[in-house]
């Protein structure tokens, strides 16, 4: 106010861009869930990524190099991998739960894959260990045994690794 003078200030109106809450394509995440922990087919792994604001299942596979060419830098996503351990006295598949920070994510986009790792892993829930890679020399088969074999406990064989 000047002399008794109201002056009107010129707000902008420009609409407020609210982050969309994150959701799950729930049934094809369940679906490749199961796909991959079941005995009766070859799936080996199922990567999660994000269409927009949407988690959605986006490749299965067998191959651990072609689990490895899913994720790239500038993207955030899930895995999920069976893996047979064991020796030559037992064999067992165990699971890895994945999430994939790349390194060209920025920072918003990191601080909400706290909340969209607690959804996906409300489908995604059975597995030995969980580990968090962003650079691709984190994504090592020999890696994921190790974290596996620090999470198993007892091996009783004589070494020998039969897969």
């Amino acid at each position: 106010m000047s002399d008794g003078i109201e002056v009107e200030q010129m707000v902008e109106s420009k609409p407020r861009r609210m982050p969309m809450a994150t959701s799950l394509d729930k049934d094809a995440i369940r679906e490749a869930y199961e796909d991959v922990r079941s005995d009766l087919t070859d799936t080996e792994w199922a990567v999660f990524k994000f269409d927009g604001p949407r988690i959605i299942c986006t490749a299965r596979g067998q191959c651990f190099e072609e689990f490895r060419q899913q994720f790239g830098d500038n993207e955030r996503a899930f895995g999920y991998i069976r893996i047979q351990m064991g020796d030559e006295m037992s064999k067992r598949k165990k699971f890895i739960f994945l999430t994939w920070i790349g390194q060209n994510v920025g920072v918003i986009q990191r601080a909400k894959m706290s909340t969209d790792k607690a959804l996906i892993k409300d489908v995604l829930n059975n597995f030995a260990v969980e580990l968090q890679a962003g650079a691709e020399n984190e994504l090592d088969i020999d890696l994921f045994r190790d974290a596996l074999n620090r999470a198993g406990g007892a091996n009783y064989g004589t070494g020998v690794r039969n897969f």
